[in-house]
């Protein structure tokens, strides 16, 4: 009797798996080509009657997942064009491929897409979350700045185009110093650099040329997990996406001119090298040269980034990338205020000083050449597992005269901030650091359930040398007296006359710090609508500190072992359409060891912790036309260094100890939207309210000077004429905000402040055939402002450009 039960149980056991196995949906996957073999990018593909359906990539690929067995038809259509349709079988738990064709050329699918409904800015992205799914489904918030928004805007800087990312705010320009000759910028309270490309290591010690962009990421938040620690921050990371060859002829040579001798000319050619199209090749290439506002100053460079893509075989792709460029420029006037006393003014206008002048002059310059190169290697190992090799290696150089003003005391009885030190010294620095990720990414299903999975290894070596000349105070002038004579003596003849007394201080070392790092990051499809994420990151820091060659001795070498979580949950109120979302997100931040003076306080110190929790809404409404985030972030920040005192037999002795803390709290929004044909809107808005909870006595309860302003907004706008005599006419407008700015916030200094500002752009562009004319006023009514970080800069007055474009 109970065999008879158990043979009873099992065959209905087995019904229901067959049951189950019927009814268990499938996926759609295609490529739609146009009528002259070329594949369709941003073309929709819709379940007709199903309201569903799925947007193509670049190379014309479709999915549409998780549909029920049956019979359905596939349909594609463009206003204007006609309509291709296409019968479909699904098999349960089967992929079902497809191939559709549009009956449009791609030339004319290019006008449309020109010409269309078409957000500027594109949202998914694999770099992300290593991971190629849709912003919707991601509980993290990034921000994209695309390639055609920048060509709307004239943009010729990679600084001007971060203007349009939400939350983000300039604090230095470029110096190009060693290490960290790059820009910084704020994002939600922390100073962050771009050292990504392709989401990997890709560094600099100066401006980075935009030629060859094809969209920027501001990713928010620690992003430890899965990015490591070396070159983010913890309010997240910038990552440069570069132009990728595509399978036929075309391109665009390009000349922009403007205010205060601004030259600038690109060119962007692309072409396959053999029948077959499987071997690909685009150059992009710029020169650029202008001056500063101010009586001296100027920036010039040559940019080259050759790539190649080598499709093999279906499964097998290669590509390469490399950047070369060489820039030559001299130091921004940054004024660098007292950090020692109360300051006598706190704010720009009370300082007295005229802007317009730079305080050195055009032959204290330095060089910074920037090698980037870039390889992927992806295999499709199965239909559900890919293998993905990055491969990545920096050489950048800091060469030539660094300068730049501070306000100091000088020995004066009663200092009234009008004198400021002039330093210059020589540098002779270089960085290298290379990179080898290795990802295994899968898409399965374990029983209704869909995960999409990388497991990662990376390897990260960073390589540095100075050959440095001490800081070597120059000399001392008036910032307020015109007529000082000492203000034009500063030359290289006079700089390398004064550097030749020096005896001491010269820099030469080696630093070398390696970083050995494995991460898992899954996303549970739970339901259709509910999604989960989870991932780890284990990291091993190996510094081998700083090799002295004046000394030969080795010192500051240590390890240090960190892991980092991050969590996520995100339901999809409305099926790709409307997603709440959270997070718990984790970054951290090695710690070298501190000397302290008795021997019971040595020992390593811990990394810092950053632990992030968010939550908010994402929007993509409207057919595509309406993208929307909104989120409210949480930010704390332990193991911070803070100083501290023992008393030892009569004797007191200061230390430092890891009980600070930081922290950050803010609500970011982010707005891309087309809602007529030729209409696109964007707008962003950040708030960060920032303090150290726990720190020193000078500066516990304040904001810290790196976290920017308080309040950021952008805005830009513009129409193109879809029709008529004047189709291809349109404009742009729009502009920035900032909050009042502290730059120093310490109770030994006081508050210096750095004003609100909000500054107005316009452009006004036109196409025709094969030509493009744009024109752009940046800063409309000529408002000085400023930013800084411990230092006041005027940022550009009115500046006018103009450019003209020729496609082929």
């Amino acid at each position: 009797m109970k065999q008879f039960f158990y043979l009873i149980i099992l065959m209905i056991g087995c019904a229901n798996v067959a049951k189950a196995e019927e009814l268990a949906p499938g996926d759609i996957t295609g490529i739609v080509y146009t009528n002259d073999g070329q594949p369709a990018p941003m073309v929709t593909v819709l379940l007709k009657g199903k309201n569903r359906g799925d947007m193509t990539n670049e190379k014309g690929e479709f999915t549409i997942r998780r549909v029920q067995a049956g019979t359905y038809t596939l349909q594609v259509s463009l206003i204007g064009f006609e309509t291709s349709e296409q019968t479909v079988t699904v098999v349960a738990s089967q992929t079902a491929d497809v191939k559709i064709d549009l009956k449009l050329s791609n030339t004319q699918l290019s006008e449309v897409i020109v010409k269309g409904i078409q957000l500027k800015g594109k949202r998914e992205s694999d770099h992300i979350a290593r991971l190629p799914i849709k912003n919707l489904e991601n509980p993290q918030v990034y921000n994209t700045v695309g390639l055609e928004l920048m060509k709307e805007q004239v943009v010729t800087n990679f600084d001007d185009a971060l203007r349009n990312a939400p939350g983000v705010s300039r604090l230095w320009t470029s110096t190009g110093r060693p290490n960290d000759g790059a820009g910084y910028f704020s994002m939600r309270g922390f100073a962050v650099q771009p050292s990504m490309i392709n989401g990997i290591a890709g560094i600099s010690n100066g401006s980075i040329d935009p030629a060859n962009i094809e969209h920027i990421e501001t990713i928010k938040g620690p992003s430890g997990t899965l990015f490591g620690s070396s070159l983010i921050s913890f309010g997240g990371l910038i990552n440069i996406v570069t132009k990728k060859p595509y399978d036929h002829f075309g391109g665009e040579v390009s000349y922009t001119g403007g205010s205060y001798d601004l030259h600038r000319i690109t060119a962007d050619i692309n072409a396959p090298l053999n029948a077959g199209k499987s071997v690909l090749f685009r150059l992009n290439a710029a020169y650029h040269h202008e001056n500063s506002f101010q009586d001296a100053g100027f920036r010039k460079s040559v940019f080259v980034a050759p790539s190649f893509t080598f499709n093999l075989s279906d499964r097998l792709s290669i590509d390469l990338n490399a950047e070369i460029y060489n820039g030559e420029a001299t130091n921004p006037l940054m004024i660098f205020l007292n950090r020692t006393r109360q300051l006598k003014f706190r704010t720009p206008d009370e300082l007295g000083i005229d802007f317009n002048r730079s305080f050195t002059s055009n032959d204290i310059s330095y060089h910074t050449p920037t090698n980037n190169f870039y390889g992927q290697v992806k295999y499709k190992l199965s239909g559900k597992w890919t293998s993905q090799t990055n491969l990545s290696y920096s050489h950048r150089k800091s060469d030539g005269y660094y300068q730049y003003v501070m306000f100091l005391d000088q020995g004066v009885t009663k200092p009234n901030d009008t004198l400021l030190s002039r330093f210059v010294y020589t540098q002779n620095s270089t960085t290298e650091a290379t990179g080898i990720q290795q990802n295994f990414i899968g898409d399965f299903k374990i029983g209704s359930m869909r995960n999409r999975v990388v497991f990662g290894l990376d390897f990260l070596s960073i390589q540095s040398r100075a050959d440095n000349s001490p800081y070597n105070r120059f000399d001392s002038v008036s910032s307020v007296n015109l007529n000082d004579p000492r203000y034009h003596q500063l030359n290289r003849e006079s700089v390398d006359a004064s550097l030749a007394k020096l005896s001491s201080g010269f820099t030469r070392n080696k630093q070398s710090q390696y970083t050995y790092s494995a991460y898992v990051s899954d996303v549970l499809n739970i339901t259709d609508q509910l999604i989960a994420m989870a991932s780890v990151r284990v990291d091993y820091f190996d510094s081998k500190g700083t090799l002295d060659f004046i000394s030969n001795k080795r010192t500051g070498n240590y390890n240090q072992f960190a892991v980092s979580p991050k969590f996520g949950l995100v339901y999809q109120v409305v099926k790709d359409q409307v997603s709440l979302f959270a997070n718990y997100m984790n970054g951290f931040k090695n710690v070298a060891p501190k000397t302290q003076p008795l021997p019971e306080l040595d020992g390593n110190f811990k990394p810092q912790q950053a632990n992030q929790y968010e939550g908010g809404v994402k929007l993509n409404m409207l057919k595509n036309k309406l993208n929307f985030t909104l989120s409210y972030y949480d930010l704390k920040v332990n193991n911070l260094a803070l100083p501290a005192s023992i008393i030892k037999e009569g004797v007191t002795y200061n230390y430092e100890v890891q009980e600070g803390t930081q922290r950050s709290r803010g609500i970011e929004a982010d707005l891309n939207t087309s809602p007529v044909s030729g209409l696109n809107i964007i707008f962003g808005y950040g708030y960060n309210k920032s303090e150290l909870v726990k720190a020193n006595a000078f500066t516990v309860g304040r904001r810290p000077v790196s976290a920017g302003p308080e309040h950021l907004a952008n805005f830009w706008a513009s129409y193109s004429l879809q029709g008529g005599m004047l189709k291809g006419l349109g404009f742009g407008a729009g502009g920035n905000y900032a909050s009042e700015n502290v730059i120093t916030n310490d109770s030994r200094t006081g508050i210096f402040t750095l004003p609100a500002y909000t500054v107005f752009n316009a452009s006004a562009f036109y196409t025709w055939k094969a030509f493009r004319l744009a024109l752009k006023v940046d800063n409309i009514a000529d408002k000085e402002y400023f930013g800084g970080w411990t230092t006041v800069e005027k940022q550009m007055p009115r500046r006018v450009s103009g450019n003209l474009t020729y496609r082929f």
